[in-house]
């Protein structure tokens, strides 16, 4: 059975549209809520939808540089943008409405690979394009913010990158889509602000050497308008083409009382964060 056949075909997914209203801290608590109820049989599989505004999402390996606060500063005084720190991996990527989230949340521990899972959005985001003239390529692009293996882009051009997390059971691979907009200005913003939290000083890890002109919106890479609501529509409909079954089951009190966990968790380990450059 190839991958798009055991994810998609026949079987059912819950979608989750939280494209307003949210803020990010309580996205992340949400993926996880839905881990635990898909990872304990108590949901069908999540696919989830998610925009925020003007907002960076640092990584924990971001929470360490030395001059971080000088970073946020930038961000938050000169560019007008909140900083948070995510619970799963990568590096800093940046949020506005331009940038369209979706989150998948299937049930896997070991049995599936970091890889395999990584996939199964690449085939996803491969079926929601693949009417248009152009080859998505799926590999590291060293140069862009939060690079890694399974960047995706378009005639070497970065338009999305896809990190994942497990938690008791269910695994929420996500991916942030630039749809609209100027993807290269976003790299601009974030290059400087490793300047701001970097300062030149040597750091056992390293930390990304942004080139922005190896990123771009979707809306630049295939010439022509394409808006975020288009791209959530083209999501539902090649889940629907790869044999998915959507349904809309509502929030339960006990994903509810889960989330109320998870959120606070969010909240302590910002609070840490912001301790640390008082």
């Amino acid at each position: 059975m190839d991958l798009a056949s055991k994810y998609f075909s026949g079987i059912d997914w819950r979608y989750i549209d939280h494209s307003s209203g949210l803020a990010p801290m309580q996205s992340f608590a949400f993926d996880d809520t839905f881990s635990e109820s898909v990872g304990n049989d108590l949901s069908s599989n999540v696919v989830r939808t998610w925009i925020h505004q003007h907002t960076v999402i640092l990584g924990i390996h971001d929470s360490r540089l030395p001059f971080l606060q000088d970073g946020i500063r930038y961000l938050t005084e000169t560019r007008g943008y909140n900083a948070i720190v995510r619970n799963s991996g990568g590096l800093g990527v940046v949020l506005d409405q331009g940038i369209l989230n979706i989150s998948l949340i299937f049930k896997g521990k070991n049995e599936i690979t970091i890889d395999e899972a990584f996939t199964v959005m690449y085939l996803l985001i491969a079926k929601m394009f693949e009417d248009e003239d152009v080859e998505i390529e799926t590999h590291e692009i060293e140069q862009s913010y939060c690079p890694g293996k399974f960047d995706l882009s378009i005639n070497g051009k970065k338009f999305a990158g896809i990190s994942q997390r497990r938690v008791r059971g269910g695994i929420a691979v996500q991916v942030y889509l630039c749809v609209e907009g100027d993807g290269s200005e976003r790299a601009a913003m974030m290059r400087a602000f490793y300047q701001h939290a970097l300062k030149g000083q040597e750091t056992k890890f390293k930390y990304p050497n942004i080139d922005p002109l190896c990123m771009a919106s979707l809306e630049t890479l295939l010439g022509r308008t394409i808006t975020v609501q288009d791209v959530m529509f083209q999501l539902l409909y090649a889940l629907k083409d790869l044999g998915g079954r959507l349904n809309m089951e509502p929030i339960t009190d006990d994903e509810w009382a889960s989330y109320e966990g998870y959120f606070e968790k969010m909240i302590e380990r910002n609070a840490k964060i912001n301790r640390k450059m008082e």
